[in-house]
């Protein structure tokens, strides 16, 4: 029997009616707990567009517009569950965010606010984010990172 990696997807959510683009950030309410851009598993059948609206939803209540992919984030140590890979959509929405599905809390932050709560970022998180500021403030498209 063959093991693959299980596809996922992250959706890096701007609020594009607020000053400065705050993003939503979920507190998980299963292990691992902490702090998490909001996403999940990719199911049978759907593509992965589907899945980062469809997970954006469920988690925060909002309706998403995806806007690019940034990266597929692969390491094979990147879940503690099992070996995932997710595809990290940067996407926008308006309107007031509500915890939902498998989020314990949300969290509005605005991007200074971010390396306070890194330490509590869940799986690889806190990569994918520094690598989403760099795009997003500076143009610099993250690179791959193959070992």
């Amino acid at each position: 029997m063959y093991r693959n990696p299980a596809p996922t997807v992250d959706i890096i959510i701007e609020l594009c009616d607020r000053a400065h683009r705050p993003i939503v950030l979920i507190e998980r309410h299963n292990e691992p707990f902490g702090w998490a851009i909001p996403g999940g598993f990719v199911d049978y059948g759907e593509s992965v567009e589907f899945a980062a609206k469809r997970e954006a939803e469920e988690e925060t209540g909002l309706q998403v517009e995806l806007i690019e992919q940034l990266l597929v984030y692969s390491d094979p140590e990147r879940d503690p569950r099992q070996h995932t890979l997710s595809i990290v959509f940067l996407a926008t929405a308006i309107g007031e965010p509500k915890a939902g599905d498998d989020a314990k809390n949300l969290g509005v932050f605005e991007p200074w606010q971010i390396p306070e709560i890194s330490h509590k970022l869940c799986f690889d998180h806190d990569h994918i984010l520094r690598d989403y500021f760099k795009y997003r403030n500076y143009g610099i498209r993250p690179r791959l990172g193959i070992r």
